[in-house]
């Protein structure tokens, strides 16, 4: 590299004279930095005693720094190389560079740093190696005479240092040396902890003391103001912590419903009464009055509903649930509060599809009252209870749909036992097993009778064989209901108000035409009847009844059957094309 050619260096690789050319180790090798000889048992960079207002210690003349040949004789031993000769003198094997040791600090003595202005006592001076005091260096760096009155040491006697004097290193020519007061901003000075600040430069005694990092400690509102802030951020820290593990937790909590036992949130109890208009109230008023039929026959079964009547034990249901017991059958009562009781048949009517049956030795029976159902309009909310497929104490609600809407329901295939029925109409919904309940108002008084309902494609059930509620329900009114009851409890039987012609079933015009001729051959109208008296003849068609249209012959006596016997009608009557009108008293005729 740099062979048989000299090496033009800066300073930090200038080299230097060697101590002893003439030892075999100093050869064209590297060189080991000669070491002060009072620093070769000390310490490894012991911490210096510096004065802050007192300059570098000159050199004594003719004393010996320390360095070169002197300190190696002093030492007592040869210096040897810290490796083999570089013989490319490359550093930091080679020639002296930057990695020379620094110059070693060595603690004060004192424990405490004095006042500034204050004059630091020169430490005691050590003896030398014939137990004689050194002389003591001013604070100018001068040697003062010692306690024998000797002054300056004689030229070339080496001047033993203080125990907590500083040696200095070798330093290159123009590096300048460590001292107490260095130049701010050398990048070779070493950090004293222990020094103290430059007279020129020192602070007052309020001044807070320099950290490593040379700033100054805080003042008690300084800290006070981080303390602060601290508390702050910490508080908000804390926050958006808290807010996001609740977020979390949230979360976890409403997709996995909570961390222990599930428990639901439930209303607090509330007063047992209810409006008495209310569906609630109508129920709690009129449940305890009606009762179910199971109705057991020779050759069929089946379930229905009644209600009480009076305290005497009859009951009012439909003909046809009580159909199926014949005269030898078993009727059994089911009341409210589960307590059963035979029943036995007081009277039945098909043409008006009503009949009694009585309870006894039964106490405590709830009658529900009677309404009025001319009274009743359409749109009037109404409540129907009953066993719909057994289901007993079923309450439903709904409102009345229509009004003297006619109806035809039963019979046999000879036409017998056909029940016709001026109905009322609700969607309250109504199954097999309401057959015989009843129809409420809002003051829970019977209005009506559930007896019939209309159900899609004859309402057949795949299931059960029989109708479902479409919304269609019908139900006899009271007042026809309550005559019927009084005639089958009184006289065991019911009668028919009639007018006393036959009509013809099968006219496909627009009203109701009496025939022409009767089944056995004679006069369609019966003489001395309520029609012969009024002036009818056969052939003639009745359009309408005291001012009410009337569409077919079904009608007519479903009119006719909502009046009572004695009752008088006004008749809108067609012959020949003329239309006239005349009054007809009805008569009567009992029922089966």
């Amino acid at each position: 590299m740099n062979e048989g050619k000299p090496t033009k260096a800066k300073w930090w690789n200038r080299p230097r004279p060697r101590t002893r050319p003439d030892h075999p180790a100093y050869g064209d090798g590297d060189f080991e930095l000669e070491r002060p000889a009072a620093m070769a048992d000390a310490e490894p960079f012991p911490a210096p005693a510096v004065v802050p207002t007192a300059p570098a210690p000159a050199p004594v003349p003719g004393q010996g720094t320390g360095f070169g040949a002197e300190a190696t004789a002093s030492a007592g031993e040869r210096p040897r190389p810290l490796h083999d000769p570089d013989p490319y003198s490359t550093p930091p094997y080679g020639e002296a560079g930057p990695w020379a040791p620094a110059p070693p600090v060595q603690h004060p003595a004192v424990t405490a740093t004095p006042t500034h202005g204050t004059t630091v006592p020169a430490p005691a001076p050590a003896a030398d190696a014939l137990g004689r005091p050194a002389p003591a260096v001013s604070a100018q760096g001068t040697p003062t005479p010692g306690p024998s009155g000797q002054g300056t040491p004689a030229p070339g006697t080496p001047v033993p240092s203080a125990p907590d004097a500083v040696t200095p290193a070798p330093f290159p020519e123009d590096r300048p040396p460590l001292s107490g007061t260095r130049a701010p901003g050398d990048p070779w000075q070493r950090y004293d902890p222990w020094a103290a600040a430059p007279l020129a430069t020192a602070a007052p005694l309020t001044a807070a003391p320099l950290q490593l990092n040379g700033a100054a400690v805080p003042g008690e509102r300084q800290r006070r103001r981080r303390v602060r802030r601290g508390i702050v951020g910490g508080a908000v820290v804390l926050a958006l912590v808290a807010g996001g593990v609740g977020g979390v937790v949230g979360a976890y909590l409403e997709r996995n419903g909570g961390l222990g036992k599930v428990e639901l949130p439930q209303a607090g109890a509330v007063p047992a009464g209810r409006a008495p208009d209310s569906v609630a109230g109508i129920a709690a008023r009129a449940l305890p009055g009606v009762v179910t039929l199971h109705v057991t026959g020779t050759e069929e079964q089946g379930t229905g509903t009644g209600f009480v009547l009076d305290t005497r034990g009859y009951i009012l249901t439909n003909n046809h649930v009580v159909q199926p017991a014949g005269t030898d059958g078993r009727i059994t009562v089911v009341f409210n509060g589960g307590e059963t009781a035979e029943a036995e048949v007081v009277g039945h009517d098909s043409g008006y599809d009503l009949a009694v049956v009585r309870v006894t030795g039964v106490s405590g029976l709830r009658p529900i009252p009677l309404g009025n159902s001319d009274n009743v309009r359409v749109g009037d909310p109404v409540v129907a209870i009953g066993a719909p497929f057994d289901l007993e104490g079923t309450v439903t609600s709904g409102i009345i749909s229509a009004k003297e809407r006619p109806i035809t329901a039963g019979g046999e295939a000879d036409g017998s036992d056909v029940s016709y029925v001026d109905a009322l109409q609700t969607d309250a919904p109504i199954n097999p097993g309401n057959s015989g309940g009843p129809l409420l108002d809002s003051q829970a008084r019977v209005i009506g009778i559930n007896s019939a309902i209309q159900s899609a494609d004859n309402g057949s059930d795949s299931g059960t064989g029989q109708p479902g509620s479409i919304g269609l329900g019908f139900a006899i009114p009271v007042n026809q209901g309550k005559r019927v009851a009084e005639e089958l409890i009184n006289t065991g039987r019911a009668t028919h108000p009639v007018i006393g012609v036959t009509l013809d079933m099968d006219f496909a015009g627009d009203g109701a035409r009496v025939a022409t001729k009767s089944g056995a051959g004679g006069s369609p109208v019966t003489a001395g009847g309520p029609g012969d008296r009024a002036g009818l003849r056969a052939g003639d068609v009745i359009t309408a009844v005291d001012g009410r249209r009337v569409h077919s012959g079904e009608e007519l006596i479903v009119k006719t059957r909502a009046h009572r016997p004695g009752d008088s009608l006004e008749l809108t009557v067609e012959r020949d094309g003329r239309a006239r009108t005349i009054t007809l008293v009805l008569g009567s005729a009992d029922g089966d």
